[in-house]
């Protein structure tokens, strides 16, 4: 029987991840019941109330408890700490149908892996037994705190500092635009330890529990978009971390935020094609239906052929995510893919949603309709888990580097 036979069963806590073998396009009885799965809680639970959420800015606590009973929170923790353990494919699947019900909620749920991505990358035993085990006996939150005031794709000026006092460590400095900042149970800090070293020795990771003396979480700040989404700054001030929080070694911290990445970077770019695709589903609905000179908007050429180019990214991006998801579940480094996913896939989403816009005319400028609020979600795309501009830096730097070593091509197989 199939694990996910029926639509309204939770994720079975074995792994979905296949045994590909060469190039495969298509995805296994077990991917696509989760998939069917994971559009009718989108259609059913999100899609009803996303519209309130964006109105009011509730943080979308229901929601996440129904979608973490279902298995579609904290993917990527494994059997061992009471996790399923799914690949990044199998997460891509999930992050896209979130994404198509409303982004801000599916930011919401993705930071959770976000947070998580670190500890799955370098935590011992003990703190993934004690923190990524937590995350799933309740639906709780955790939030990745890295972004400052005066630094985000700027990672080398980060500020806030963590001094070693014997076992402990003081952690002093304020973060921004943190992701379930206001419900977070736990955060990943990145702190600098080594005044004077280089990026790649001057940060050390750190695990901080949300109840720490010393923690002052700022107000939810009201966002252009994804509103459902809780974003808020956070200070800490003389927080005082024991030595066994620390994330690997110190010194390690920037390559461990970095290569956290790699996993999530890929579902960042997937909840993208989510979004673009619901854009392109609404546009030609309302295509099929509105009528100018005597006939559907759709059979004139001008939208029509708007139409195709958003299939024409939306299938493209959507493949760009899967070689980067599956390069990671198979073990391969993907940090270059990973970039071009998640630059393709933004642009693509920003690109139809406003389309779509242009389609519904002056409808698509009203709140009665959802394009309105597609087009408001997609703009951070091109600007959060690595603006546009990081990314083709990191691109560009991987072509050169093809270019100077003994690849046989640059990209490709």
């Amino acid at each position: 029987m199939n694990i996910l036979s029926r639509a309204s069963r939770p994720i079975s806590s074995h792994a979905l991840r296949r045994n590909y073998s060469g190039l495969s396009f298509s995805l296994s009885d077990e991917q696509k019941s989760m998939q069917e799965m994971v559009r009718k809680f989108a259609r059913e639970e999100i899609v009803p109330v996303a519209a309130e959420h964006d109105t009011t800015g509730k943080y979308p606590t229901d929601i996440i408890k129904k979608a973490w009973e279902l298995g579609l929170v904290n993917t990527h923790i494994g059997p061992e700490y009471g996790g399923m353990g799914l690949g990044v494919v199998d997460s891509a699947i999930i992050s896209e149908e979130l994404g198509w019900g409303c982004t801000g909620i599916q930011t919401a749920i993705e930071a959770n892996n976000l947070a998580e991505a670190p500890l799955i990358v370098a935590a011992n035993d003990a703190q993934k037994k004690k923190y990524l085990g937590r995350m799933t006996e309740a639906p709780l939150m955790a939030s990745y705190g890295v972004t400052e005031p005066g630094a985000g794709s700027d990672v080398a000026g980060l500020r806030t500092t963590a001094v070693k006092k014997g076992n402990e460590w003081i952690l002093n400095g304020q973060k921004m635009w943190i992701t379930n900042c206001g419900h977070a149970n736990w955060f990943f800090v990145l702190a600098r330890t080594e005044e004077n070293a280089s990026p790649g020795k001057a940060f050390t990771g750190f695990i901080v529990d949300g109840d720490s003396p010393g923690i002052q979480r700022g107000r939810k700040e009201i966002n252009m978009g994804q509103r459902a989404s809780d974003t808020r700054g956070v200070t800490f001030e003389d927080v005082v971390v024991p030595e066994e929080n620390v994330l690997g070694t110190p010194g390690q911290g920037f390559k461990i935020a970095m290569n956290a990445f790699d996993i999530t970077r890929p579902l960042v770019a997937a909840a993208a094609v989510g979004l673009a695709r619901r854009a392109m589903e609404e546009a030609t609905k309302y295509s099929l239906e509105r009528k100018t000179m005597g006939k559907e908007i759709f059979k004139h050429q001008a939208v029509s052929f708007m139409l195709a180019d958003m299939a024409i990214g939306i299938e493209s991006a959507r493949m760009m995510v899967y070689r980067a998801a599956l390069m990671r579940d198979q073990g391969e480094k993907n940090t270059w893919h990973a970039s071009i996913a998640k630059a393709l896939a933004s642009e693509v989403a920003n690109k139809t949603a406003a389309d779509a816009l242009q389609i519904f005319g002056g409808n698509g400028f009203n709140t009665e309709y959802p394009v309105e609020k597609l087009y408001r979600d997609a703009r951070i795309y091109t600007i959060y888990e690595g603006t546009s501009q990081i990314q083709r830096l990191v691109i560009s730097r991987g072509i050169a580097d093809m270019a100077t070593s003994d690849a046989a091509a640059i990209g490709g197989f």
